[in-house]
């Protein structure tokens, strides 16, 4: 049997907001897989989240650099709030984010740019931080925008999640700018996993699909009505996760796909939403497990 240390229990904890015990006996009855524990938890009707977005574990920003149909993002991390703060190390985010957005550079060669690195290490070594870029994100269209929008933001173009959004078309550049703000401004809230049903991810969709049929042979239903059961709830779960599917948080009843059709009418040309990337600081890293050892330790005896 595998051993069940006391980080994967504080991990299965922050994840599913279900209690520690609970989480120990899942991750028991799952031989040490979180993944498999977190469905456990859901089958029990323990866990309070489904997703497996990581809580805010790390410090630093997020920076965004736009020029009309193309954007880039960068996350750069640091230990404190305090350092993000710094103006020097808002300067490096947004030199990053420029850097990215006028080459297209990726992540390790962002990381390898001469002149950052240098800025980056004199910082550490004035500040005595660990810093470093963590993630890279670009947008474009042949034709339309690309609108950025920053949420918690610590400065202009800085802040604690960023999102990119971007539209084709050939409408009137200032209001399909005024329209990707406002989708923007949906992502940041909603927090959608994909941009279509088409782009779901096929483990994450058969995983769902094995949860809610689990659920559902627990009402003790015939299997023909467990399959239209599970295909129903599928529907809500697409709801939740796909951006054209989720309801607009700005009028709270219409369908992003029917947002961006009656824009197309409004603005007199087709409009497609060709793409979003969200970023949320610190998203996924894995914080120290301190004394959380030690609590474990002496609930389990």
């Amino acid at each position: 049997m595998a051993e069940i240390s006391a980080s994967l229990v504080k991990d299965l904890r922050d994840k599913t907001g279900a209690g520690m015990m609970d989480c120990k006996k899942a991750l028991t009855e799952a031989n040490g897989d979180l993944e498999a524990a977190i469905d456990w938890l859901r089958k029990k009707g323990l866990s309070a989240a489904a997703k497996k977005a990581g809580r805010v574990a790390a410090e630093g920003l997020v920076a965004v650099a736009a020029a009309g149909n193309k954007a880039a993002m960068v996350e750069v991390n640091a230990e404190t709030d305090f350092v993000a703060r710094n103006d020097a190390f808002q300067a490096i985010g947004l030199k990053a984010a420029k850097i990215a957005l006028e080459t297209g550079a990726d992540t390790e060669t962002l990381k390898a740019n001469a002149a950052l690195a240098t800025e980056l290490t004199q910082l550490i070594a004035t500040i005595g931080e660990n810093m470093n870029i963590r993630r890279v994100a670009q947008l474009s269209v042949p034709q339309g925008i690309v609108a950025s929008y920053v949420h918690n933001a610590l400065a202009p173009n800085l802040g604690k999640i960023g999102v990119l959004v971007a539209l084709e078309s050939s409408a009137d550049v200032a209001k399909l700018q005024e329209l990707g703000k406002q989708i923007a401004m949906h992502v940041a809230a909603a927090r959608p996993e994909a941009l279509s049903i088409a782009d779901v991810d096929t483990k994450a969709l058969d995983r769902e699909r094995n949860v809610l049929a689990d659920q559902a042979r627990a009402s003790g239903k015939p299997e023909e009505i467990i399959a239209k059961m599970v295909e129903g709830r599928l529907r809500k779960y697409y709801e939740e996760v796909v951006l054209l599917e989720q309801v607009y948080v700005v009028d709270g009843e219409s369908k992003i796909s029917k947002v961006i059709e009656n824009a197309a009418k409004t603005l007199g040309a087709p409009v497609k939403l060709a793409g979003f990337a969200r970023y949320q600081l610190g998203e996924g890293i894995e914080k120290t497990a301190d004394d959380f050892a030690a609590e474990v330790a002496k609930m389990a005896g």
